[in-house]
């Protein structure tokens, strides 16, 4: 279907394959390692590829990721608008990365460039399936009618709506990331504590609570849901997992149980943020008040 305009993000986000193909949102490619193999990851990974991901993590090869150039974004979006094509991006949050700065460099070049064609980029100040909602809506809205610059302001306008709760299962990868200290990442794996995290409205990380055990943590999340969400006939629920079909099941269980209505999106965490994260995390995202 020709579209008005072309929606990015960048391929930290999570969203079904075969709805980016149906509606043709398009990826900026970010790269990562794994062990001392380099890789770039240009498309929503496959289910095995992420599998053999999260196994080498276990078997204790280390993982990494590197921002995305201005001139990546150069490269890619400028045949785009030789097109005559505008471009709608969705940038991984300012609080976690610098995709976003790099692409309102970008753009700028770009304009100067193409000064009849509207750039808009769009800080998303969410993650993983948090991007996967807010690219959902600004489908909904480019089929409703709206432009580039007036589908950026509804996105801003409604991305802190988004809920993310998550906890992960080994505290060494936030320890890598400086989100814990080295002694609390000891203490807390020694004691089976398993951290539950948060997206601050600026974009940041927060690690705001902790369970003993990964049940007493999934539990948390449940409650964490029912808590900041209308619950509507509908609404539609990231469950994002690294490796842990059984736990993310378990969560699909829960929150059906209080919204039976709700429509479930239940898929693996990409290598980007799962780099960062480790094997075993588990999140619940949404519409709600964060």
């Amino acid at each position: 279907m020709e579209q008005s305009y072309v929606i990015f993000s960048d391929i930290s986000a999570d969203i079904p394959a075969s709805y980016a193909k149906e509606h043709g949102i398009r990826f900026l490619a970010m790269r990562y390692s794994l062990g001392e193999e380099d890789r770039v990851c240009e498309e929503i990974e496959q289910e095995e590829v992420l599998k053999k991901f999260y196994d080498g993590q276990r078997n204790g090869d280390l993982t990494r990721t590197s921002q995305i150039a201005p001139q990546n974004y150069v490269d890619v979006f400028q045949p785009v608008l030789q097109e005559g094509k505008d471009i709608l991006y969705l940038a991984l949050s300012s609080g976690l990365s610098s995709t976003y700065q790099s692409s309102c460099l970008a753009a700028t070049e770009l304009k100067e460039k193409f000064p009849e064609r509207e750039i808009v980029c769009v800080d998303s100040l969410a993650a993983t399936g948090g991007m996967g909602l807010l690219l959902e809506a600004a489908v909904q809205n480019r089929e409703k009618g709206m432009a580039p610059a007036e589908n950026g302001r509804w996105l801003e306008e409604n991305r802190l709506r988004v809920c993310h709760w998550f906890m992960v299962e080994d505290l060494m990868y936030l320890k890598r990331g400086g989100r814990v200290s080295a002694a609390t990442a000891v203490v807390g794996s020694a004691l089976n504590i398993r951290p539950i995290l948060k997206i601050e409205e600026d974009g940041t990380l927060k690690n705001f609570a902790k369970a003993r055990g990964s049940k007493r943590a999934l539990n948390n999340l449940v409650e964490y849901y029912e808590a900041a969400s209308d619950k509507e006939a509908g609404e539609s629920i990231y469950i994002m997992h690294a490796d842990s079909e059984e736990n993310a099941a378990y969560l699909e269980e829960k929150v059906k149980a209080i919204n039976p209505a709700c429509s479930v999106t239940k898929m693996m965490l990409s290598p980007i943020i799962g780099a960062h994260t480790g094997p075993g995390m588990c999140a619940i995202v949404h519409w709600g008040r964060r």
